[in-house]
């Protein structure tokens, strides 16, 4: 019999060559939508949509829709507890995504069929989650712990995945980057005009980081 992959491994397969995580949070849905689509077409984000609320679910529905005609995934953000793990599922989220780590979202998640992300922002964090198999983590707060974060976490723990996410800006994205985030969660600074294009050019050429913690060195 075949073995099923893992949920680090279906993460991997999510996030190869993949360097945004655009995070549409309270967005009417037509706006969501027209913006997952403008990420995906960039050919280096993935998606997610927030349930903030009770509308947030027929928006994640919406993208999600869309992402299956174009063979993209979608991610549920904002799992705060096991309750909105069948939400998502049913609205057809193919992960999910926590700012926190919560044991029952994690098991509730992978007994539902999806990859769950849970956050960490400290070493006990860390090796929490990773004794779990989680690999793929939301470093949160971003912006108020920096750069120098990021780069000491990953100088301990190499193996990780860490999405910077928390007012992750296009004046600080390559600095986020080159620290050894291996990918960005972005929400306002895609919302003004040219704001995905700019967060795009501040990147500038984007190396293959397909591996598990791959990023520039």
């Amino acid at each position: 019999m075949r073995e099923l992959p893992s949920a680090a491994q279906v993460l991997d397969r999510v996030f190869a060559g993949r360097v945004l995580l655009a995070v549409l949070r309270g967005l009417p849905i037509d706006r969501t939508v027209a913006l997952a689509e403008a990420v995906w077409d960039t050919g280096l984000g993935v998606v997610e949509v927030p349930l903030h609320a009770p509308s947030s679910r027929d928006a994640l529905a919406a993208v999600a829709r869309l992402g299956a005609e174009r063979g993209e995934v979608v991610g549920a953000g904002g799992v705060l507890t096991p309750d909105l793990v069948p939400v998502a599922k049913a609205a057809g989220a193919a992960f999910t995504l926590s700012p926190g780590f919560d044991p029952d979202v994690l098991r509730v998640s992978l007994a539902a069929g999806l990859a769950h992300v849970p956050g960490a922002s400290t070493p006990t964090e860390i090796q929490r989650a990773l004794r779990t198999g989680c690999r793929w983590l939301t470093a949160f707060p971003a912006a108020p712990l920096g750069p120098s974060w990021i780069r000491a976490l990953r100088d301990v723990f190499p193996q990780v995945a860490l999405i910077a996410t928390g007012d992750v800006t296009v004046a600080n994205a390559a600095e986020f980057r080159t620290a050894g985030a291996r990918c960005l969660g972005v929400d306002g600074a895609l919302l003004p005009p040219g704001g995905l294009a700019a967060l795009v050019a501040a990147l500038g050429p984007v190396p293959d980081a397909t591996g598990p913690g791959a990023a520039p060195a």
